[in-house]
């Protein structure tokens, strides 16, 4: 059963006249006629009864008429379907991140897709630290990554979201913690706590780069899996932390105070990274959202 059939069919069912359904068809009547013929040929049933006067439906045609319609209607859907994904209206778009600062980000970003796109599904992993979910970019399994980078490889695409100032933290008691600011090198016989040394890891890199140019090494003593656990070990006074502004703004805990960095690296950027080969519409779609939810600071 083809589909100019089932479309013939209907335009005769619901004209009940041959003529004026080969008018509605932009047809001429013999090949409709043809068609009908082929159709009940293949059906093995009269679809209707005509003599000169008129045309009305058999039982046959009846329990046709439903089905006929139903499928009339699914191919509009599809039509429709397909338009909208290449319109980058629908799809699925796996996006990955960590941290506080991220998550309200985030959270800004899926909010204006969902109200302007609500036909594309925007997967959150909120465990992807910045070195896994650059490995999942690249290997398929996320079509966006968050992350503090470096630098990132070949292939992969960026756009920079947050500038972010560098801040120290340490316990409210701290010899320190009245200052306006500090300085890296005084900070040089100090225990530390840093986040894991993966491949990648930006504040790790940041505080081992800022200390090297200062003349000394630091003295990691622990390390914490995310910013959250890094300022509960400051807090512990286990040590002192290298981190970004972003967290301040995230932490209310009385026992900590974030010193401004002054004399080392001055900011560490944020970026939103995406495989630049991907020519998914949804995906292109919700990047160009992603501009107006989270510009590009100047």
């Amino acid at each position: 059963m083809e589909i100019s059939q089932i479309t013939a069919f209907l335009a005769v069912a619901e004209e009940l006249h041959f003529g004026r359904a080969a008018q509605r068809l932009h047809s001429a009547q013999p090949p409709l006629s043809r068609t009908i013929r082929q159709l009940e040929k293949q059906l093995g049933a009269t679809l209707f009864d005509r003599n000169t006067r008129n045309v009305r439906l058999t039982s046959a045609g009846e329990a046709l008429l439903g089905p006929a319609r139903e499928i009339l209607d699914a191919c509009r859907l599809a039509e429709i379907a397909v338009a909208a994904a290449g319109r980058g209206q629908v799809g699925r778009v796996r996006i990955g991140f960590s941290g506080v600062s991220s998550h309200l980000l985030i959270g800004r970003w899926a909010k204006l897709v969902r109200h302007t796109h609500p036909g594309i599904e925007f997967v959150l992993n909120s465990s992807a630290f910045a070195s896994e979910a650059l490995n999942k970019l690249l290997d398929g399994t996320l079509d966006i990554g968050l992350g503090r980078w470096i630098f990132t490889p070949p292939g992969i695409a960026s756009r920079v979201i947050l500038n972010e100032d560098f801040v120290v933290a340490v316990t409210a008691d701290h010899p320190l913690a009245g200052r306006d600011g500090v300085r890296i090198e005084e900070l040089a016989t100090e225990p530390w706590v840093a986040l894991p040394a993966d491949p990648g890891s930006a504040l790790r890199d940041s505080l081992l780069r800022a200390a090297h140019d200062a003349g000394f090494t630091p003295r990691i003593v622990q390390s914490a899996p995310d910013s959250m656990s890094l300022m509960a070990l400051v807090s512990a006074e286990v040590g002192c932390a290298l981190t970004v502004s972003s967290v301040v703004e995230n932490v209310n805990n009385p026992d900590v105070v974030f010193l401004p960095l002054v004399g080392g690296p001055s900011t560490l950027q944020l970026r939103i990274a995406w495989r630049a080969d991907d020519d998914s519409a949804a995906l292109r779609e919700v990047l160009r959202l992603s501009e107006e939810a989270l510009p590009t600071p100047e």
